[in-house]
């Protein structure tokens, strides 16, 4: 069972250790654990369905709630102290394109508005339900979430919308096939969410963005059904598959999509890589994807991150015995570690290693093996339960993620770390901020930044504390020339900073899109753009 107010299944948790929670006190001070509410309670604050008594959508109150918020950080304070806020009046769950076409109808109808739910990992705000009076209805995609159709000819699959990573991958693997797309959120998040979200997988480095691999859709929109994509490439105008990639449910309902696929390969290796400061360790990672190796993942940490990654990981003995083989091969005290993944033939994994170590070394990079790269594989969706951990010790925890070309790079990350550190000064609290690069390009790379701050005694103190961090970093995004956001969408979060991206024409472009296919603005209002 999922949990209703944290992330994952309720049956698994991922504690602490004793060496990181005094690494949160040292560096943030004590926790103060929130009192959570219970199920029941929030239950019964729920205001009863506006809808009438013959609707098509379940009215229950637990489906309702269960569906009212993703992982944003608001969405994790408004469901742990239960201050929920408006949710959607009912649910539906089409098994169907055409099904979801009539809960579309349905929804029209009765004068609602429509706010798609897929795995509901949303970290920007894609599922709150705006301040729009009329009634709201999520139609739910879960149960799509099957195979349609394998084309092994043109090494194209069709999928239910709903499907999340798991389902995707084991369905293709019985017929040799895989999508590759691994984003944190992999276990639970859907293919449908990815594509009108722009998600970016862990190994995109060889798989590619979610846009490479979104080969066509089909949608239901309140102005009928729309396919798009069907041909490998095409000169015909613009592409339409472009409007439906980052819609966030402002277009319509997409119900089935149409992807890339690759063959299993041979072999996967995960290797790690040391270097003594942060500059070393970013010239090798630009010479690296630069260089066109065939690499699947370049994940490079700063020493803050690197630091509390070896303290989280626990084996203190373990990780006594690397830090001295590091300060006798001349990291130093502060190294920061870059991860590689090299996936594919077993000769091109060889080849490819030798290649990427050469070029790590000339940087001064120190490889250790695949020990740590094979925890870290084996840990790779585990990251998001730290949250569950981080809360019940009575601290908060958010991330941001940007894109910059690599002359950016270092400037944007510092900026945004010390951007994060300042904003709760005022109130005499501090913030434990890191970040590693990933999704690298021969151009640039995406950065990502967490931050972990104590939890406030209430409700509104911690909203206004998330309120005033979210609003430095994202300030010191936009200055910096970086996208709002690389991977995550905009949601409600990201939407005050898509006009300085966008610009006032683009906007305009965005906006007559969704007139065009939803003229009565019915679906997920509020997201995007306003």
């Amino acid at each position: 069972m999922r949990r209703w107010n944290g992330w994952g299944e309720e049956e698994r948790s991922l504690g602490l250790s004793e060496a990181a929670l005094a690494l949160l006190r040292e560096t943030l001070g004590a926790g103060m654990p929130p009192r959570d509410a219970s199920l029941g309670e929030v239950l019964g604050r729920l205001p009863p369905s506006r809808l009438s008594a013959s609707s098509p959508f379940s009215t229950d109150p637990e489906a309702r709630l269960r569906h009212a918020r993703g992982q944003s950080f608001p969405d994790w304070i408004a469901l742990r102290y239960g201050r929920v806020g408006p949710v959607a009046d009912g649910v539906a769950y089409p098994q169907t394109h055409e099904e979801a076409a009539q809960a579309l109808e349905a929804a029209r109808r009765a004068g609602a508005i429509v706010i798609p739910y897929g795995g509901g990992t949303s970290v920007v705000g894609h599922l709150q339900v705006s301040s729009d009076p009329r009634p709201a209805v999520n139609v739910s995609l879960e149960r799509m979430n099957q195979l349609l159709e394998l084309d092994a000819r043109s090494m194209l699959a069709r999928f239910g919308a709903g499907t999340p990573g798991p389902r995707i991958e084991s369905q293709l693997a019985a017929h040799g096939y895989m999508l590759g797309h691994f984003p944190q959120s992999y276990e639970y998040s859907t293919l449908g969410g990815w594509v009108v979200t722009r998600s970016s997988g862990q190994q995109s480095l060889r798989y590619g963005r979610i846009e490479q691999l979104f080969a066509g859709g089909r949608l239901a929109t309140p102005r009928g059904e729309w396919v798009v994509g069907g041909v490998p490439a095409s000169s015909a105008g613009p592409d339409l598959r472009e409007f439906v990639l980052g819609s966030e449910g402002r277009l319509g309902l997409l119900t089935e999509v149409v992807v890339r696929l690759r063959r299993l390969p041979q072999r996967e290796d995960f290797h790690a890589v040391f270097f003594p400061d942060w500059a070393s360790g970013c010239e090798a990672l630009r010479r690296l994807v630069q260089a066109d190796l065939p690499l699947s993942m370049l994940r490079l940490s700063n020493a803050t991150e690197t630091e509390t990654q070896l303290v989280l990981a626990g084996h203190e003995k373990t990780v006594a015995w690397l830090r001295r083989y590091l300060r006798l091969r001349g990291t130093g005290d502060k190294p920061v570690m870059l991860l590689l993944g090299l996936t594919g033939l077993n000769r091109e994994v060889l080849r490819t290693r030798r290649e990427a170590l050469a070029i790590a070394k000339q940087q001064r990079g120190v490889h250790v093996g695949r020990a740590i790269g094979k925890a870290w594989a084996a840990k790779r969706f585990v990251g998001p339960y730290l949250r569950n951990a981080l809360w019940e010790a009575g601290y908060g925890a958010d991330t941001v993620e940007t894109a910059v070309n690599w002359p950016q790079v270092t400037p944007a990350m510092e900026a945004i770390e010390n951007a994060a550190r300042r904003a709760l000064q005022g109130e005499g609290e501090r913030v434990h901020a890191f970040t590693h690069l990933s999704h690298v390009y021969r151009q640039g790379c995406s950065i990502y930044s967490t931050f972990i701050f104590r939890a406030a005694p209430g409700y509104e103190e911690n909203l206004e504390r998330w309120q005033r961090l979210k609003r430095a970093v994202s300030e010191a995004i936009v200055s910096h020339g970086g996208t709002i956001s690389h991977q995550h969408g905009v949601g409600v979060d990201h939407a005050p900073y898509l006009p300085a991206e966008k610009g006032p024409l683009g906007m305009d472009v965005i906006r007559a899109v969704a007139r065009a296919l939803d003229p009565e603005g019915m679906m997920n209002p509020g997201k995007l753009f306003t």
